[in-house]
């Protein structure tokens, strides 16, 4: 079957309008629905942004300083050759 080039125009156009179709306004709870119960200890109850924040547990900064220079390895027991 042979697309004419109308047909891939029009395909390419709507992708790139379905594509635009993305949310700009800030999140609010769906109607008739209220935010969770404030954590205990907060004095005020969080809204749509704080909850969708990640707390350093789920996205830790790295710890791990690169290597700059070549080094040895490190005598590695498991690496056996493979079997027969």
């Amino acid at each position: 079957m042979k697309r004419t080039a109308a047909t891939s125009a029009a395909t390419i156009a709507a992708l790139l309008l379905l594509s635009a179709c993305g949310q700009k306004a800030d999140l609010e709870p769906a109607a008739g629905e209220a935010l969770p119960q404030p954590p205990y200890g907060a004095s005020t109850p969080l809204d749509a942004n704080d909850l969708l924040a990640l707390d350093p547990q789920a996205a830790p900064e790295r710890s791990v300083e690169l290597r700059r220079e070549s080094e040895e390895r490190e005598d590695d027991p498991f690496d056996l050759p493979p079997e027969r």
